[in-house]
């Protein structure tokens, strides 16, 4: 609801520095499929089934363009809480023509990229000599891995295509490789590699052997004791960034990281965790 895009707002202003007067939070209703609240006489929203397709690509053109019209060319319109399909269909269609930002897919992106390049300096390397990972091939995922494919190709000079043969992705089917292509949705198909099938994140983390792995998967407790087990045991310094949101959806604790890696591994989540006593040493987890 409306509660979202003002706490984003309020961030603009407080963090920011940007005049309230200069924010404008919106709510786009397009209706709701949920028949509880179509027959609660409480509900203030639109009461009507969602609107799809032509009619709901129609309307959001209608407020893009009339958002530029009475604001002006350097408007900046962020999308927030949009499902997948719809999130990188708008970033696509209006990139070019509008100041538009998507704060799952690229706010994201652009912390958690921050976070490797500081990891990086304790584990050494650069982010082309790394391997990357993920649990989770949503719109956080494919973002992040998205940012850290171009700079890696603006650090190398490298085409891009070459730079996404470094990031594996792992959804709800396993290792997104090139046999699943024809079925993945339009925004994993980049990050089908040529590879045989793996079921799971365990085999997985043991087929690619990745430096780094990252959580974006909303589901807490899969990232295992065996499989930061197996990450350590070919890696001195694994760097593994459990993301999911709330502290209970994280893919594995501060405590468990360190437990499991030994002490050894670079951790950081997006939820706060205190720090963690291990070996006589205190382990201070980051958060991105």
């Amino acid at each position: 609801g409306m509660g979202i895009p003002v706490g984003k707002l309020s961030l603009y202003t407080a963090l920011g520095g940007v005049r309230p007067s200069a924010c404008l939070p919106i709510t786009l209703d397009v209706g709701t499929n949920n028949e509880e609240l179509l027959n609660d006489e409480f509900y203030i929203g639109l009461r009507q089934r969602r609107v799809t397709g032509q009619e709901y690509a129609d309307f959001l053109h209608e407020f893009m363009a009339a958002v530029k019209q009475n604001y002006g060319e350097k408007v900046l319109i962020q999308f927030e809480d949009f499902a997948n399909h719809n999130a990188f269909d708008l970033l696509a269609r209006y990139g070019t023509t509008h100041l538009v930002f998507n704060d799952d897919i690229q706010g994201t992106a652009s912390v958690v990229l921050a976070g490797l390049v500081a990891a990086l300096k304790l584990v050494g390397g650069t982010l082309a000599e790394h391997t990357y990972l993920f649990l989770g091939a949503g719109e956080a995922g494919t973002g992040i891995a998205e940012l850290i494919a171009l700079e890696m190709s603006r650090q190398t000079k490298t085409p891009i295509d070459e730079c996404r043969k470094k990031i594996w992705l792992v959804d709800s089917k396993g290792l997104i490789v090139s046999t699943r292509k024809e079925s993945l949705q339009h925004f994993k198909k980049p990050w089908a590699h040529e590879h045989e099938h793996v079921g799971n994140l365990l085999d997985a983390v043991n087929a690619i052997k990745p430096t780094v792995l990252i959580g974006t998967s909303g589901k807490g407790q899969t990232f295992t004791q065996e499989v930061v087990e197996a990450i350590s045991s070919f890696n001195e310094m694994p760097i593994i960034l459990a993301l999911s949101n709330p502290t209970s959806q994280a893919e594995c604790t501060a405590e468990q990281a360190y437990t499991w890696s030994k002490g050894r591994a670079v951790f950081a989540t997006g939820s706060p965790f205190d720090p963690v006593e291990y070996n006589g040493k205190t382990h201070v987890p980051g958060q991105v």
